[in-house]
């Protein structure tokens, strides 16, 4: 069972699925007008098209940005699987300040709180990993998740994500001490 640590930014994919229901909306009424093949050809693809993104948001709107699962720690930075990290490799999440990486930028240099995540430097293996850039950055065993792209980030959210860690760290520890074959 998959534990989610950390959501993705409701707000703003909800936000998204917005002009994805209108272009729905104006392929349904280019429809019903009847404007002849062509029109209605590609009223069907207007709304194909819609049909994907809001489904492909709501998918997004479900993921989160980080979870814990069987002693792992689950970073969605990436297309497809999230990368597993063995929770002993990470040792704490922390706040920092960056880039917003917004796809149009309204103000210029626009900065937003991130979260970081510490590595363990005996696991080089984890050093580096390619993540896509708008959601983060992976370099030099830090993990740095933009705010832009996750649930608000504060003191609380860092004090809670560092808090459980440290539960499935110890948890983890004495389930490897109980079972000695793995």
């Amino acid at each position: 069972m998959t534990e989610v640590w950390l959501h993705s930014n409701r707000r703003v994919l909800l936000l998204a699925l917005v002009p994805a229901a209108m272009l729905g909306l104006v392929a349904i009424a280019a429809m019903n007008l009847g404007l002849g093949p062509v029109v209605g050809t590609a009223a069907w693809i207007l709304l194909a098209v819609s049909v994907l993104l809001g489904v492909g948001l709501i998918l997004q709107v479900f993921r989160p940005r980080v979870a814990y699962s069987r002693g792992k720690v689950l970073f969605y930075l990436k297309s497809g699987d999230p990368i597993a990290v063995p929770c002993e490799v990470v040792e704490a999440f922390f706040l920092g300040q960056g880039p917003a990486n917004l796809p149009v930028q309204v103000v210029e240099k626009a900065e937003t709180v991130n979260l970081i995540a510490r590595l363990s430097q005996r696991a080089p293996e984890w050093e580096q990993q390619d993540v896509k850039a708008a959601l983060g950055a992976w370099c030099d065993g830090y993990v740095t998740i933009r705010g832009t792209w996750c649930e608000p980030l504060n003191g609380e959210v860092i004090r809670g994500l560092n808090r459980r860690l440290a539960e499935v760290c110890r948890e983890s520890q004495s389930e490897a001490k109980e079972d000695p074959q793995e």
